[in-house]
């Protein structure tokens, strides 16, 4: 098993004929495939055998594609380095001994290793973001809605949606393509409003008269390495016939805090199901069931996902939900009115995906509040409900640097045609 990439492998066959005929596919662990293990990365869930099929895996097989694995990720989608996943790290192929980013680390690593040609991952805060950027491939963050999360097992699920992993942009639309728009199971979603006939078709490379926004915030702190990989990214795209100029996004000073009350909140009530009943391991009942829930949860949750459960139940506890998760979704509001502001004069807005380049695998382990900060750059745009994508802009020091590029709201073609000049 090259670099600890899957948790599980197996092989799930497509139709003969489609779109993905000869594809090969890994799919982040978190997402539901009938008969074969779905763990999360988690104790929890370590024999935990879906009966259905995720509304993407489901379209997947009927594009003919060939399913080759579960990928490793970090615990329940919770870390920004794939470390807390319960079957170990994955080391990041495009920079051994470093971390692949997370938490869709193994989606990311199967496509840098060429172990499979796409792959699906979800992105809460950045999830596919970071390790696109971290591995050196292309990832896709899609609108909220785009994408169906039928049968993705839920973190947050009002910030959370799948997305494709890929070598190339072009590529990467491709698998958007196939598992965009709506579904009957899913409410939130809703059909693609494509001006041309396909996402892929928009990865034409070409940015003549294009506008960039860069937002200063999001460059402030940042590595000055990475910064300067990025201004050269820029620059590319100038000498290709776009234009760039700054934009301030003011409210992002309180985004990553806004974000982890809001997904942590979120997260204290998703996983209130995993009490050793329904699912996960019994606890060992004696007659007392309180302390078979205890106990249950003690031995199936790591320590990044009780971190996250305590902080989302206090946040939402009695007396404090208005002092915290009320302030939360208030700077919710506030962020998305900022970057409607900012794309209203921009076609596309552009930063760093990350603000620092891999990190060393047990580096961030004892520091949880270095590995929040380090979603700065990806977490508003969960928080705005907008589509971004990662695509590779250089190195710095052999290590991988990804530039991102954020949309307006179903504006994936845009931010497509945009990344794949970088190309």
């Amino acid at each position: 098993m090259s670099a600890n990439i899957f948790i599980t492998e197996d092989r799930i066959e497509g139709d003969e004929d489609g779109p993905l005929a000869d594809t090969t596919v890994a799919v982040k662990d978190n997402i539901s495939t009938e008969g074969v293990r779905t763990t999360c990365g988690s104790a929890m869930l370590e024999e935990y055998v879906p009966p259905y099929d995720a509304t993407v895996v489901s379209r997947l097989k009927d594009a003919g594609a060939t399913i080759v694995g579960k990928a490793n990720m970090d615990e329940f989608g919770m870390g920004t380095t794939n470390e807390t996943s319960n079957f170990g790290a994955v080391d990041n192929p495009a920079a051994p001994g470093r971390v692949p980013g997370g938490s869709s680390g193994g989606s990311a690593a199967a496509v840098a290793a060429g172990e499979a040609d796409v792959a699906l991952g979800s992105d809460t805060g950045g999830s596919i973001r970071c390790p696109a950027a971290f591995c050196g491939v292309v990832g896709i963050k899609p609108t909220y809605g785009l994408v169906s999360r039928y049968g993705l097992v839920a973190y947050a699920n009002s910030l959370e949606q799948i997305g494709p992993f890929a070598n190339t942009v072009e590529d990467a639309a491709a698998l958007l393509d196939v598992i965009a728009g709506s579904d009957e199971r899913d409410a939130t979603t809703r059909e693609p409003q494509l001006e041309g006939e396909s996402y892929a078709d928009a990865a034409t490379g070409d940015v003549d008269g294009l506008t960039i926004g860069v937002p200063t915030e999001l460059l402030e702190g940042a590595d000055e390495d990475v910064v300067e990989t990025f201004w050269d990214a820029i620059a590319d795209l100038e000498d290709k016939g776009a234009e760039y100029h700054e934009v301030s996004l003011p409210s992002v000073e309180h985004a990553v805090e806004a974000y982890y009350v809001i997904a942590m909140s979120e997260a204290s009530s998703n996983l209130a199901r995993f009490d050793g009943v329904r699912y996960g391991n019994s606890g060992g009942y004696d007659g007392n069931w309180n302390e078979a829930f205890s106990e249950a949860r003690k031995e199936g949750f790591g320590d990044e996902v009780k971190r996250r459960i305590l902080l989302g139940t206090y946040a939402l506890s009695a007396g404090y939900h208005d002092k915290y998760y009320k302030k939360a979704q208030d700077a919710r509001a506030w962020v998305k009115q900022d970057f409607d502001e900012a794309l209203s004069e921009a076609d596309v807005l552009a930063s760093p995906t990350m603000p620092v380049p891999p990190f060393e695998l047990g580096e961030s382990l004892e520091d949880p509040l270095q590995m929040y900060l380090a979603d700065a750059n990806t977490v508003p745009v969960n928080l705005a409900d907008l589509p971004a994508i990662s695509v590779p802009a250089g190195e710095t020091d052999g290590l991988p640097v990804g530039l991102q590029l954020i949309g307006p709201a179903f504006g994936e073609e845009r931010i497509i045609q945009a990344a794949s000049a970088l190309e």
